[in-house]
């Protein structure tokens, strides 16, 4: 590792991952001397993390850096011993931990085949992302350190409604978009956004357009201030639960609304329902309620200082992404539409 980047400090720890800042030793195909990159260790000991991990690598070969608005991955490193790191080719997967995948137990053992597959007879040990670094952060934390502008909060939603677009044109859904999988660089004209962590993420056969949008999925999974109603409930979606969840950030981003989760003191981009002293997800109070009739804009739960009142281009569109019924959602590439035509008009 030390030979090709260099760990400078710990940026970001979830469930199942550790991310570094890094920097790029020597010129070559992996990238310029002195860049500065992200980079991910996951463990793999699990078959439920290897399952993940192998979702999240497939969607980000899949995106193949072709898309300014989603994170790039530059170089996947297979760990095979405590300083034996190889780059894994693109057209590769460590054939171990598809068997772990597969058979729901860490498979120990390797054949002659894997060995000649993965350059290695030893099982991997943790696989190495390497991706572009977003200095700006996640979408919370650049967000909030900054006073409302509302030219920002146009180019943020204009942004993700054009990643997610082709998210679904290439058949993936995310199933966990939230502030925290929106990275942030920041630029001398904008700030540049990228949806990132694709470890939830499902490939379907083609794009999640039309016919093929039909195509369920069952797996109840996100998190809670940003999941559809028809996630919450248990019954099977489609790519449209991305819409929803993609509505709850347009709508905490343009009305700067924010709350505090349970347990956390960190401030949180999102949208919510009152109930007595609790705050309950949208998503699970349409559950409860789908007739609940949602008030946009909504200026008293906006933090101060606020940004000037939505257009009502602007209400009707996230009172669509956050309909109740999937059906009524527009569709990723309508979304793309209607947002920049919303924007646009004065």
């Amino acid at each position: 590792m030390e030979q090709v980047y260099r760990l400078q400090r710990e940026v970001g720890r979830g469930s199942y991952g550790v991310v570094f800042e890094g920097h790029v030793m020597e010129t070559g195909w992996w990238g310029c001397r002195g860049d500065t990159v992200a980079i991910k260790r996951l463990p793999c000991g699990s078959p439920e993390s290897i399952q993940l991990y192998l979702q999240e690598l497939w969607a980000m070969r899949a995106t193949g850096r072709r898309h300014p608005n989603i994170i790039a991955l530059l170089n996947c490193l297979v760990q095979t011993g405590p300083k034996t790191l190889q780059p894994l080719k693109s057209d590769k997967l460590p054939l171990d931990l598809v068997e772990s995948a597969l058979k729901g137990r860490v498979v120990d053992k390797d054949s002659k085949s894997q060995a000649r597959n993965t350059g290695s007879a030893k099982r991997c040990l943790a696989l190495w992302l390497v991706m572009e670094y977003c200095d700006g952060g996640d979408l919370n934390q650049y967000m909030l350190s900054r006073c409302p502008d509302m030219q920002r909060n146009y180019e943020v939603v204009q942004q993700l409604s054009s990643g997610m677009t082709f998210l679904h044109g290439l058949g993936i859904v995310h199933r966990d978009l939230k502030p925290a999988n929106v990275l942030v660089c920041v630029t001398k004209t904008r700030p540049v956004i990228k949806i990132a962590d694709f470890g939830l993420s499902k490939m379907v056969e083609g794009p999640t357009e039309g016919e093929r949008s039909r195509l369920a999925l069952s797996s109840t999974c996100g998190s809670d201030f940003y999941m559809a109603p028809e996630v919450w409930a248990g019954h099977s979606y489609t790519a449209q639960a991305d819409i929803f969840s993609l509505g709850v950030l347009f709508w905490a981003v343009l009305e700067r609304i924010t709350f505090l989760e349970d347990g956390s003191s960190e401030e949180q981009l999102g949208v919510y329902v009152e109930k007595g002293r609790r705050i309950m997800p949208l998503g699970e109070a349409l559950c409860q309620n789908p007739a609940l009739q949602l008030v946009i804009p909504m200026r008293a739960r906006r933090a101060s200082p606020l940004p000037p009142t939505l257009s009502p281009d602007l209400c009707a569109l996230l009172l669509d992404m956050l309909a109740f019924d999937p059906d009524t959602r527009p569709t990723a590439l309508q979304l793309q539409d209607r947002t920049y035509s919303a924007i646009d008009t004065p």
